[in-house]
């Protein structure tokens, strides 16, 4: 196998898995795929690919129970394929840990502009496994995050906001930067979605915006994560 990064395509239609297997190798991937999810599954553990491209309409067993197994065992990014263009799919797809989702027929451009954001977001949470910051412990690796010995349960949309602002710790993050960054959801007619899903993580982070600890608004521009990094013994 070469020193290239593996993408992993699991997908019943081999017709459209080879010309994705054609068009992603001029962009330097290796791919390998399988049209059984079962196979795709056991490959998967031997291979340990970069990415997974993952449809949701499979024999035997669908995508979205694909992803529950894959989720078990690792946080391997995972990209949704589907012909479905229901919302809800989309939502759910997200929400049991996909990392992006893209409905059938798609440009083969996008999907590589998607999987480049992919792996970089993933090469950043994997750059240290477990972050603290005053109370608050994440690790990336479990996806756990803890309040002081108390574990938080957060969507996968959340986690996805957390960790974009601890990575960006110092930095005034805008709305559109947040929208660009958290997931593949499709925020555009939620306006205010970016401010409601700051408000259910502040909830569950226990923190006062009129004396955060964490999430500061500024005010024009966007959203700052305060809380200064605990240094690692």
């Amino acid at each position: 196998m070469s020193d290239r990064e593996l993408i992993f395509i699991i997908d019943d239609d081999e017709k459209l898995s080879g010309l994705l297997k054609d068009y992603l190798e001029r962009f330097g991937f290796s791919v390998l795929s399988a049209s059984h999810p079962i196979d795709g599954l056991n490959q998967i553990n031997q291979l340990a690919p970069s990415l997974v491209i993952l449809d949701i309409m499979l024999p035997e067993i669908d995508g979205f129970e694909v992803l529950k197994r894959i989720r078990k065992q690792s946080d391997l990014p995972v990209i949704m394929l589907t012909a479905r263009g229901d919302f809800t799919d989309r939502v759910v797809g997200l929400e049991i840990g996909a990392d992006d989702y893209m409905p059938k027929p798609f440009e083969p451009r996008e999907l590589v502009a998607r999987i480049q954001s992919v792996l970089r977001r993933s090469n950043q949470n994997t750059t240290k496994n477990i972050l603290e910051f005053g109370q608050l412990t994440i690790n990336f690796s479990s996806h756990e995050v803890q309040i002081g010995d108390l574990p938080l349960e957060l969507t996968s949309t959340e986690y996805e906001l957390l960790a974009l602002f601890v990575h960006n710790q110092g930095k005034v993050l805008t709305r559109d930067e947040i929208l660009d960054q958290v997931r593949g959801i499709e925020w555009e007619s939620f306006n205010r979605s970016v401010d409601v899903l700051v408000s259910r993580l502040r909830q569950k982070l226990n923190d006062d915006p009129k004396h955060p600890k964490y999430l500061k608004t500024v005010w024009g521009s966007g959203y700052l994560f305060l809380a200064p990094q605990k240094e690692q013994a």
